[in-house]
């Protein structure tokens, strides 16, 4: 098992989904951690707790990364400083997703979802980055993006540009921030059942349909991008610098999935 003792980790984002498969994740390698949501709920105080079960150091700090983005990100980074100074590891998972088809999209909905998922984890990870910099510190960040970054669907034109952004953020820091000893790299979820995508559970032929345009015909719960974070952040992963790691089943690999057996039998036949 990769070990992450000694290191200490900032997930923003990390009170359900993703974020917390990930932070419940680093806790069990060994990693003290931050847990970060908007506010203190009861999500927040099991969260905490699994992770201090994990036998490391777990505190929890609040603030809304949508908001004005100077003002929501210096808050989160001096609030994460001062509860554990000793942080070498961003990830940068907290997002949303609040879609309108295009022709409908207003400039409001469009701002919120660029600042929380683009501005807010580009500037929190210059705040790390030149703190890291100063003080000699081999610091290492991870993005979530999503499948989406890369495939696009119609009416997610907003959350496709912005994922597309994190895609290309993860280069273009890593050639930035490699000379100084920091790694960037980024995690690509395929659809994963979080409180987000409520509609898989809530509609059984849609995730029908996602199963089928998945190769291995699965549609998890986000436990499985955590040991894909682990590495990703562990020194098992020194030389990778700048990649996406796509956890999504085979989707994104596959151009177009195969027509079920049972489509189309007795249609069209011959039967004399």
């Amino acid at each position: 098992m990769i070990n992450l003792k000694g290191h200490s980790a900032l997930v923003t984002g990390s009170t359900k989904g993703v974020g917390r498969a990930i932070v419940e994740a680093f806790a069990v390698a060994g990693a003290n951690v931050i847990v970060h949501g908007r506010r203190m709920t009861s999500e927040s105080e099991a969260v905490l707790a699994r992770c201090r079960a994990a036998g490391v150091t777990a505190e929890f700090i609040t603030g809304d990364l949508s908001g004005p983005t100077e003002t929501a990100v210096d808050g989160v980074f001096d609030q994460a400083v001062s509860v554990m100074p000793d942080i070498d590891i961003l990830v940068n998972n907290a997002g949303t997703y609040m879609d309108k088809p295009f022709l409908e999209m207003d400039l409001a909905t469009y701002s919120t979802t660029m600042r929380l998922n683009v501005d807010a984890p580009y500037f929190l990870t210059q705040k790390f980055a030149r703190r890291w910099t100063e003080a000699n510190v081999a610091g290492r960040v991870l993005m979530i993006g999503s499948i989406n970054g890369q495939l696009a669907e119609p009416v997610h034109t907003c959350y496709d540009a912005s994922k597309g952004a994190v895609a290309m953020m993860v280069k273009s820091l890593c050639v930035s921030l490699a000379p100084h000893h920091i790694r960037v790299n980024g995690l690509a979820p395929g659809l994963v059942s979080t409180p987000l995508t409520s509609i898989i559970e809530d509609d059984p032929n849609f995730k029908d349909w996602m199963c089928l345009h998945t190769p291995n015909g699965e549609v998890p719960g986000p436990e499985v991008c955590g040991d894909g974070a682990v590495y990703l952040v562990s020194d098992a992963a020194r030389h990778v610098h700048g990649h996406m790691l796509m956890i999504d089943g085979g989707m994104s690999g596959w151009q177009q999935p195969d027509m079920p057996r049972h489509w189309g039998q007795g249609q069209g036949q011959d039967q004399s």
